[in-house]
C-alpha cells in the first residue's frame, strides 16, 4: 500500500441550502444544512451526520481489517454513533462523538480478544486520529445465544 492517497470529491449547489456530493466512481449523495440551523432541511444528509458517520465507519472497517488478521471469530456488527453539536468560544462545533459497536461473537472466551480488537481498532482509526473532537467507545460484546 502506497505511503500517501488522494481522495476527491465535487459538490455542485442544487437549490435553498441542498446540494449534490459527488466522487467518481461513487453514488451521488444530497447533502443540505440541517434542520436545526436556519433554512435547513429535514430528511437529507448534512456535514455533521457526515462527520460523525465517517468515525463510525472507520470504526467498523479497521475493527473488521484487524477481527481478519487476528482470525476472530464474530457473527455480526453493528453500530450507533452520537455526535454533540456545541457552541464554543471558537462557534460551533462537534465537541464529542461517542461510537458504540456491539460484536456478536460465538462463544464467551472470545470475548476478551473482541474487546482488545474493538479498542485497538479505536485508537488506530485513522479518521478519529484525524480529528480534534474527542471519540469515546463504548463497546457491546454479545455471546450469540
Amino acid at each position: 500500500m502506497a505511503d500517501k492517497h488522494i481522495y476527491t470529491t465535487s459538490l455542485r449547489w442544487d437549490e435553498q441550502r441542498k446540494g449534490i456530493l459527488s466522487s467518481e466512481g461513487l453514488p451521488d449523495i444530497e447533502v443540505a444544512t440541517p434542520p436545526e440551523f436556519p433554512k435547513g432541511h429535514p430528511g437529507i444528509w448534512s456535514p455533521e451526520h457526515l462527520f460523525v458517520a465517517s468515525a463510525e465507519i472507520c470504526l467498523m472497517t479497521t475493527f473488521l481489517a484487524i477481527a481478519e488478521n487476528s482470525k476472530l471469530e464474530f457473527t455480526s456488527y453493528s453500530s450507533s454513533a452520537e455526535g454533540v453539536l456545541e457552541k464554543t468560544e471558537n462557534g460551533f462545533m462537534i465537541t464529542e462523538i461517542t461510537l458504540r459497536p456491539r460484536i456478536v461473537i460465538p462463544h464467551e472466551d472470545k470475548r476478551d480478544r473482541a474487546i482488545r480488537i474493538i479498542t485497538k481498532a479505536e485508537k488506530v482509526c485513522l479518521i478519529s486520529n484525524s480529528m480534534k473532537t474527542a471519540v469515546h467507545l463504548e463497546p457491546e460484546i454479545v455471546v450469540q445465544p
